[in-house]
């Protein structure tokens, strides 16, 4: 029997992995059982069980695990990321709850984090989507603005050192932004699926690309919903990092900042301290996590 082998889960197909090994070369991998726990950019164990495909025997300790869910599933995004940087667009418009939602995420594993705003060269959207993004530059989040048709160097700065994450509704670029930083990630999606056998209908869950030697980039498809399932209303209030000021300075222990009297984030929000659209997102996720 072959003995155990490390490497690093680059693109997830169904319960297919592509397994990067320390020489470079990429083993097709399954998984035992229905349920995978595997996730792109995960350490890993692997058996080969031939010449050209491998098995997952063991998942090394994670560093981060970012994943969405709701009251009946969970949905594996990626491992061992250090920033997420969510993609919006001047056009088409985007939702600031999921921007919220995965900002909260992102906060609960402790990761970097970035907005990029695209499609900056539609001049009139992009004063629109200032607008709406304003509270978020307000409480510290760093708003960086671009259009990846044209110039998207002012990106790979932050970039450098991180094994970052793009994440966006579908329509706000993101594929424009991967084939500008990596010219030939159309090439390793056909390696991929090629690796893979699944021919030119695969549509990997998430893929981790190299950039250089201290930078990995992985991209995942357009997101729709970013349930929150999993986050306990304490995690989902943390991640508003603009309330942490007035932790326990409501009246009420128990107080879930709606209609209670006393209530310290209400005060705020009518006093000019907290934006009101931010505390109506804290109450709509709350009450509605998934």
């Amino acid at each position: 029997m072959n003995p155990p082998v490390q490497g690093q889960v680059v693109a997830a197909f169904s319960r297919q992995y592509l397994v990067e090994l320390s020489d470079g070369e990429l083993l097709p991998c399954l998984t035992h059982g229905k349920k995978s726990e595997v996730a792109c950019g995960d350490m890993v164990e692997v058996q080969r069980i031939g010449d050209a495909q491998g098995v997952v025997k063991h998942i090394l300790p994670r560093q981060t695990l970012l994943y969405r869910s709701d009251a009946y599933r969970q949905k594996l995004i990626a491992a061992n990321i250090t920033q997420i940087i969510v993609v919006v667009a001047s056009k088409p418009s985007f939702s600031d709850e999921l921007l919220a939602r995965c900002l909260i995420a992102a906060h609960d594993q402790q990761l970097a984090t970035l907005i990029v705003l695209n499609k900056c060269d539609l001049l009139e959207a992009t004063t629109i989507a200032r607008v709406q993004l304003e509270p978020y530059r307000a409480i510290g989040y760093q708003v960086l603005e671009l259009s990846a048709k044209e110039n998207i160097t002012p990106l790979r700065s932050f970039l450098q050192g991180h094994t970052s994450i793009l994440v966006g509704q579908s329509g706000m670029g993101k594929s424009t932004l991967i084939n500008a930083l990596l010219p030939n990630a159309q090439a390793a999606t056909r390696e991929i699926s090629t690796a893979l056998n699944s021919g030119k209908h695969t549509t990997t869950h998430a893929r981790l690309y190299h950039l250089n030697r201290e930078s990995q980039l992985v991209d995942c498809p357009g997101v729709q919903a970013f349930g929150l399932h999993h986050l306990d209303s304490g995690a989902i209030e943390a991640g508003f990092v603009e309330f942490a000021v007035y932790y326990g300075q409501c009246r009420f222990n128990n107080c879930h900042h709606t209609h209670e009297p006393g209530c310290a984030l209400k005060e705020a929000e009518q006093g000019g301290k907290i934006n009101s659209r931010r505390l109506k997102l804290f109450q709509e996720i709350s009450q509605n996590k998934c």
